[in-house]
């Protein structure tokens, strides 16, 4: 079994890597190593995740998604939850998150006889679902309070919109067009997603 440790982080103002530690001492301890980390900064809310696809695209079965919560996997919706597992379960993945006690097992010999590990499994897959289903609505109110608060700037004359991060767009820019780096890469670099690196690339393009 291969562990895959997949660290996301919703904004550039999050480090997707305050995490690694934690990560690397809790498989430390129950003998293990992780073969490889899946790093990136785009919403839980979307399945438009590269690192994530290329994590599920690289892994075998019997192999493992070590995460530090559920919702750094997941803050979909019905539909796309249903979609996550049913990739994950179609390449016989077990998910590992340490605020999920009940999916440690996977790490752990393999005691007790089938129905007692056929139980765990149950009982791990239905806690997965609630803390997904938390995540999801922990997004939803964060988001309606933002919406909330956005109005009442409108209201007071006091909002300006989203002001863009012209020292990333210029480390893009310069990454990208003057060094001539690939989209990946840059945006591995520029701590973004490659979706961010295309779109700042062609705006710079058209006001060319």
């Amino acid at each position: 079994m291969y562990i895959f440790a997949y660290l996301r982080a919703s904004t550039l103002e999050q480090d997707a890597g305050r995490a690694k530690k934690r990560l690397e001492q809790f498989v430390q301890d129950r003998g293990h190593r992780i073969a490889s980390w899946y790093v990136e900064n785009v919403s839980g809310a979307s399945l438009q995740r590269p690192e994530l696809m290329r994590l599920l695209e690289n892994a075998a079965p019997g192999d493992a998604i070590l995460i530090e919560q559920v919702d750094r996997l997941s803050r979909l919706d019905d539909a796309g939850w249903a979609k996550l597992k049913t990739m994950i379960s179609e390449k016989h993945l077990s998910v590992i998150s340490l605020d999920l006690p009940t999916s440690h097992v996977a790490l752990d010999k393999q005691t007790g006889d089938d129905f007692t590990a056929a139980m765990l499994r149950a009982i791990n897959g239905m806690m997965l679902d609630m803390l997904a289903a938390i995540a999801r609505k922990d997004y939803q109110d964060r988001r309606r309070r933002q919406d909330e608060g956005i109005q009442k700037a409108k209201m007071e004359g006091k909002f300006r919109g989203r002001q863009a991060d012209t020292a990333m767009h210029a480390d893009v820019i310069k990454l990208r067009i003057q060094k001539g780096l690939s989209i990946r890469e840059t945006a591995r670099l520029c701590g973004v997603s490659p979706r961010t690196v295309i779109r700042i690339t062609k705006s710079h393009a058209d006001i060319s």
